[in-house]
Parts: structure tokens; C-alpha cells; sequence
């Protein structure tokens, strides 16, 4: 299979190149050649102004959105046979079968891409092919309100979604959102103007995350319990009348992602323990008892890098581990030999995938991992693209492995619908799946699917509830959602000070 790529030749890119070498390792595709074109618009210079700006004020790299000499694609400017496929990142190519056009929000271009994230929005990816969608994505950013960030995150998922349709392509699959009807164009076009007055409101917004900072200690995260005698959160699809106790903690740490389980009659919850000094978190764990937890969380489970998410479930006899360790590009399966302690490393489930929250559920015969995975080009270690919008899953025949990437990966690209909050759970023959919204920032809502298929050929979710933040849980975030043991637990972020006043109480929500 012969792949032509059409990019703007005026404004060559660093993905330009990893996109390219990346198709060129695709199974099955054996030329991939490069066309250069006339771009949908123009690139303004003020927009690498305001990015170099963000990179100086923020600390961040360039990665994707570079530019490099228009020599270093010269290898990909080849003659050949006429291509099997048409790829059009430009916009110049007519409408046609074999071409496909990419488009942001319904343009062409990376002037399109740009216009959305200055407008504030969540960019829609689509593959057209003679106007049907092949494959489309919502992007999503992990530093929103930071163009520069967003826009790299955009274009590393953007090869994401690129390389996989093309897979898909090759295997006879439908891609990732095929058949999804377009959302109409309703961004507003880039100007000058819109370019400055971003500089100045990043700026202004950037002293004033400073000076925050400077007071509090943020994001500071907090976790809520409550006795369950009754209909839980997924029942209810609200907060319960009976409102939330919170976890007390010190200031100086955080606790988040709890997860509550009963083992020989007693109730533990495993918690993420953030010390803010430190910056790096680890597993802890408290009993609870009748009136609620038993003194504080002590520790259970350090390494050398960050962990959080304490999936925990009892299997087999044995109590089990899946923490997040993203940092170390693994995900690994502890075993607790003196539960709630203890902890020995069993297996490593999956290497070399930078997967957030791992959560793992028995269906069909078969053991499933769900995963957001950042983005593996750029020759990025830690990854490229945004933690949260691309939902991986692999399955195995056992608890232990070996796993297999199942072969739609990534399944579901949207900020919205992709990272998972907790365990997943049977409701009327059916799994409902706790799931983050960090469409406009990390962990900003819970949203419940309902999981319609679930097979080795494909995904499919439904949303059947979404519960947010607010008067009955204080704060601006609220990303995971756990029972067990007789209760059931959240979290969100709230504010602790860095210094209190003496004769002040610190706040707990």
C-alpha cells in the first residue's frame, strides 16, 4: 500500500516527520511518500510570538509543533507509483474516494486547530473520506488555558487517531468514532487581534496562578465517605441527601483516589498520600471501624516513582494491587502477604505504555484492562498528548497476563468519555463504568457508562448519568467513585493554605 502525505510546505514540523515514519512502520504499507501544498491559511508569526512567550513564562518545550528545515523530508520526497491513499493534513486536495482530509472542528489546517484552543474549545478531529467520517476523536489537553500545551497535546494525538484509522484501514475495521456525525463549524476564525489579546490574558493569568500558588498548596485533593445502608451513587445518579464526611488530613498532604474493601470482616481504604513536600506520591491505608476510619492513613506500598489509583480487589484468595505507576511506564500486579500491608510485585502487566488508572474487570471469560495511554511518538520518554482522552484496553485469559492490546486501540478518543474513576461494576446484567470528564481540566466531573459491547473486536459505551461538584461536595473537581466494606467513597479538590494564621482553624472543604 502506497501512502501519499500532503502537509504545508511553507511550515514543515517535527510530527510531520514522526507521522511520517510512524505510517511507514505500519504493517502492510510499503511506500509512504510526501506531497508538499499550499496550506488552508496562513500561519500568523504572532502565533510562534505568543508560543515562544508561553514557553519562556510556563517552562515548557516545543515538541511536535517545532519547526524543522524542509531538507530533513527529503527522503520522504520520492517519485512512485500513483498512492493507494491520499492523506491531506492541508485542506488543498478536492473531495474524493482514496483521500483523506483532516479537519478540526470542520477546517483544515493548523490555523483551524489553533483558532478552537484560543476560542476555549475541545478540538473535534475528523478523517473525512468523500465526506463520511473514517475516523474521529475529541482532543483533549492536559494544561488547558495554555495554548502552546494544548496545541501539542492536538498534534500528538492527531498522529494517534492518523496511525490507528490507517491500521484500522488496513484491517477492514471501522476507526475510532467512524459514522460519528460532524459537529457544524461554529469556531470563530484566528485574527491578530484574538493572538494578542491572549498574550496579555495568559500574562495576567500566569501572575495570578503564581501568587495562588504562593498561598496554597495546589491542587489539594480530598476524600469523602459515607456509610452505605442504601442506594449507592450509580443508583442514585446524584449525591446522596446524607451528604459526605471527609477524610481529615494535615494540610501538608492530600489524600485522593480512595478505594474501600472488606477483607475477613474489616474495612480498609486505600488511599493516594501526596505529601506536598515531597511532590511524589504514596499507597496508604486506614481501618475503618463502625463510627468511620481508625487514626489516619499510614503507609503500605512505596517505590522510587509516583504511584496513586490503589485498585485493589480480592481474588483467589489473595488480596490484589494494580496502583498507577504511569511514571515507570509499567503497570504492575502486587500481591499482599500481611494485608493491609506487605505488598510483593507479582507480575508486570504491561511495559513500555505511559496508562493512567488502570482498572481491571472479569467479562466474558476474560480479563480486561481499561487505560488512558498518552501518546507514544516523538521519541518523547514519559510519552506526548494528553493523559486522558485515548482509552486502551487489552485482555488476558488469566489475572496475571500475558495481555494483549486489543486491536482497535485506542478505542475511544475524548477528554470527556476515556480515563477511568474507579471500579467498574455489574448493574442489571449490564457493567457501568466510573468515568472522568477532563474536558476542560483534570477530574472535573464524574460521568457513568453504561458498557454495550465488549469483545476483542470492539468498545461500545453508553452515558447514563453524570454527577458534578457542588453544595453537596465542596470544590471544583470530583474524579473517583468506589464502594466496598459497607462504604462508599469520592473525591475532589479543595484549597489548604500554605500558612495559617495562628487563632485560625484550616479549612477542611
Amino acid at each position: 500500500m502506497h501512502v501519499r502525505v500532503r502537509i504545508d510546505g511553507s511550515s514543515p514540523r517535527r510530527w510531520h516527520a514522526d507521522l511520517l515514519r510512524r505510517i511507514a512502520d505500519i504493517p502492510g504499507i510499503g511506500l509512504v511518500s510526501l506531497a508538499d501544498a499550499p496550506g488552508a491559511g496562513t500561519w500568523p508569526q504572532t502565533a510562534d510570538l505568543l508560543f515562544r512567550l508561553e514557553a519562556l513564562v510556563h517552562g515548557l518545550r516545543r515538541l511536535g509543533s517545532a519547526p524543522i528545515p524542509g531538507a530533513d523530508l527529503d527522503r520522504w520526497r520520492q517519485d512512485g507509483p500513483a498512492p493507494d491513499l491520499v492523506l491531506d493534513l492541508c485542506g488543498d486536495a478536492p473531495p474524493a474516494a482514496a483521500t483523506w482530509h483532516l479537519a478540526y472542528d470542520g477546517r483544515s489546517g493548523e490555523e483551524a486547530l489553533l483558532a478552537s484552543l484560543l476560542a476555549g474549545g475541545v478540538p473535534h478531529l475528523t478523517l473525512l473520506e468523500d465526506g463520511l467520517a473514517r475516523a474521529t476523536g475529541r482532543l483533549g489537553a492536559d494544561r488547558p488555558g495554555i495554548v502552546l500545551a494544548s496545541f501539542e497535546d492536538a498534534l500528538a494525538r492527531t498522529a494517534t487517531l492518523v496511525v490507528a484509522a490507517l491500521r484500522d484501514r488496513i484491517a477492514g475495521r471501522a476507526g475510532a468514532g467512524a459514522g460519528i456525525a460532524v459537529p457544524p463549524d461554529h469556531r470563530p476564525v484566528l485574527t491578530l487581534p484574538r493572538l494578542g489579546a491572549r498574550a496579555g490574558r495568559m500574562l495576567a493569568g500566569a501572575l495570578v496562578h503564581g501568587l495562588y500558588r504562593l498561598c496554597y498548596n495546589a491542587p489539594h485533593w480530598r476524600c469523602g465517605w459515607r456509610p452505605l445502608a442504601g442506594p449507592d451513587l450509580i443508583d442514585l445518579g446524584r449525591h446522596p441527601d446524607t451528604g459526605w464526611t471527609v477524610l481529615p488530613d494535615d494540610g501538608r498532604r492530600f489524600y485522593a483516589d480512595p478505594f474501600p474493601i472488606s477483607v475477613a470482616g474489616t474495612t480498609h481504604l486505600f488511599v493516594e498520600d501526596f505529601p506536598h513536600a515531597t511532590g511524589k506520591a504514596i499507597i496508604s491505608a486506614v481501618r475503618f471501624g463502625p463510627d468511620g476510619p481508625d487514626g489516619t492513613p499510614v503507609p503500605v506500598l512505596e517505590e522510587a516513582h509516583h504511584l496513586s489509583y490503589p485498585f485493589v480487589f480480592a481474588r483467589e484468595g489473595s488480596v490484589w494491587m494494580v496502583p498507577e505507576a504511569s511514571a515507570a511506564g509499567t503497570v504492575d500486579l502486587y500481591r499482599a502477604t500481611r494485608f493491609p500491608g506487605g505488598w510483593v510485585k507479582e507480575a508486570t502487566l504491561l511495559s513500555g505504555v505511559v496508562a493512567s488508572d488502570a482498572t481491571l474487570v472479569e467479562h466474558g471469560g476474560l480479563w480486561w484492562i481499561f487505560a488512558t495511554v498518552r501518546d507514544a511518538g516523538l521519541d518523547a520518554p514519559a510519552g506526548a498528548g494528553s493523559f486522558h482522552d485515548a482509552l486502551h484496553l487489552w485482555f488476558a485469559p488469566d489475572l496475571r497476563g500475558p495481555y494483549t492490546p486489543h486491536p482497535a486501540n485506542p478505542v475511544l478518543v475524548d477528554p470527556s468519555l476515556a480515563r477511568p474513576a474507579g471500579r467498574i461494576v455489574a448493574r442489571g446484567g449490564r457493567l457501568i463504568r466510573p468515568i472522568q470528564d477532563c474536558a476542560t481540566g483534570y477530574g472535573r466531573a464524574l460521568v457513568l457508562g453504561r458498557i454495550d459491547r465488549l469483545d476483542q473486536e470492539g468498545f461500545a459505551q453508553t452515558v447514563i448519568g453524570r454527577v458534578e461538584p457542588g453544595p453537596a461536595w465542596p470544590g471544583n473537581r470530583l474524579h473517583t467513585l468506589n464502594a466496598g466494606g459497607g462504604i462508599e467513597c469520592i473525591d475532589g479538590a479543595g484549597r489548604s493554605p500554605r500558612v495559617t494564621m495562628p487563632g485560625r482553624v484550616r479549612p477542611r472543604a
